[in-house]
């Protein structure tokens, strides 16, 4: 596709005279471009949800979540992936993310990395990337080399893809299984497409880690209660979660916390249904830790 018909890559005509304005009109110019972002997420819920549940019964058969990007849009499946383990206890294998350039691009610009189709590859063979898998391509112009020749290993090798570009009629777009296609329009700068596709690509992520991991059974109500209390912060947070969902006092989630080794889901199921820890353990594991199956069935 030609960089002259993307539209990431158009001039802003509401932001042509940006360098004339005082610096309250340039933030108000930048806000109000923002605020089309929202609306062009809301347009793609149906096609997000469809990529949850596809990640979610793939995790279910054994298989894990990987994001490959390059530039702004690797950093944000690396920066999804980072929050994962500490958010949902997940283990760190479970999400992961590549980015064109490895670990030095994250920090430093690798810009020409995205050009190298070979260690996308490379990169995918590393991690032992599976059929089982789910791989999720994100690039805003939807035509990064290094992401559509990752979306194309797995695709030949019987796996699972996803797209996440803001230029839907993309080359990634017509490879992926479900395209995931935000219309946000032209940047505020003319190609920095770490702001509003950038935006839109970080809401996105968050909305199909976050949906996962509720239909994993991470999240009971509102809260996160596959959280290991690791630190004094977590600590404080599984006890005010278990006062909340469990109605107990601080004491006693306390003390349920540290039967269970700091355990939150463990100690929450015991505060719901007064079982004992041996008993609760396992019929939570029954459930697959869904805590809302193993309440159904046996309260």
């Amino acid at each position: 596709m030609d960089k002259n018909t993307l539209k990431t890559e158009e001039r802003n005509p509401n932001t042509w005279n940006i360098d004339c304005l005082s610096t309250v009109e340039i933030m108000g110019r930048i806000n109000e471009e923002d605020k089309k972002v929202a609306v062009a997420v809301e347009k793609e819920i149906p096609h997000i949800a469809q990529a949850v549940d596809l990640i979610v019964t793939k995790i279910r058969w054994g298989g894990r979540l990987i994001y490959i990007g390059a530039g702004s849009s690797g950093r944000m499946g690396v920066v999804d992936a980072a929050e994962c383990p500490s958010t949902y206890g997940t283990d760190p294998s479970l999400v992961q993310a590549l980015i064109a350039g490895g670990t030095e691009a994250i920090y430093l610009p690798r810009d020409g990395a995205e050009d190298l189709v070979q260690e996308a590859i490379e990169d995918l063979m590393e991690i032992g990337f599976n059929p089982k898998d789910v791989l999720l391509g994100i690039a805003a112009s939807g035509n990064t080399p290094y992401v559509c020749k990752g979306i194309e290993y797995a695709k030949n090798m019987g796996a699972a893809v996803v797209a996440l570009t803001c230029n839907p009629e993309s080359k990634l777009s017509a490879l992926a299984d479900i395209s995931i296609g935000p219309m946000v329009g032209p940047e505020v700068i003319m190609g920095s497409t770490r702001m509003k596709a950038g935006t839109a690509q970080k809401m996105i992520l968050n909305m199909i880690s976050t949906g996962t991991m509720i239909k994993l059974g991470k999240v009971y109500e509102n809260l996160m209660v596959d959280v290991w209390a690791t630190n004094e912060k977590l600590i404080e947070r599984c006890k005010r979660m278990l006062m909340l969902a469990a109605d107990v006092t601080e004491e006693e989630a306390k003390t349920l916390l540290e039967e269970t080794q700091y355990r939150s889901k463990l100690a929450l199921f015991m505060a719901l249904t007064k079982l004992p820890k041996e008993k609760a353990e396992e019929i939570l594991e029954h459930y697959d830790g869904q805590i809302r199956k193993a309440l159904r069935q046996n309260i």
